[in-house]
């Protein structure tokens, strides 16, 4: 007696674990990537800016030789702080809004998983009945 319900190599359908299952991996992992990869270059960014900025009040004071050049410098300071906290607001915007197109994409693709996973399941349901019936109807 065979066994109808028995695993049969040379039927397992390929298309459908690639499709329910390693090609929404895949999607994942390429937006991660892509996210990622935006993330870093924004902190890159950033970080460049801020050095730069440091870097020129640094070589600024160096260049400080008496109290009239210390009162301008530091008169000076006050517009540095401005610009850097208008930097810091512009690159908290910038990772908030990288962050909320990220989840905005992985929603995207979870429900585009889920709704192909759906399908996939109620077309084996409906093959699995299939088989049963015609497995069935031969045992008569």
């Amino acid at each position: 007696m065979t066994n109808a319900f028995a695993f049969d190599a040379k039927k397992f359908d390929t298309a459908q674990l690639e499709s329910v299952f390693f090609a929404p991996a895949r999607a994942f992992a390429a937006l991660s990537v892509d996210f990622t990869e935006k993330l870093v270059n924004a902190q890159l960014d950033a970080t460049r800016a801020y050095t730069d900025t440091t870097l020129a009040q640094l070589h600024q004071l160096v260049e400080v030789k008496d109290a009239e050049g210390l009162r301008s410098y530091l008169g000076g300071q006050q517009q540095v702080i401005q610009d850097l906290t208008e930097r810091m607001k512009g690159d908290a915007e910038k990772i908030v809004a990288l962050q909320q197109d990220f989840v905005q994409e992985s929603q995207k693709l979870t429900e585009g998983s889920v709704k192909q996973a759906q399908q996939g399941l109620q077309s084996a349901t409906e093959t699995a009945t299939k088989a049963v019936k015609e497995t069935a109807s031969k045992a008569k």
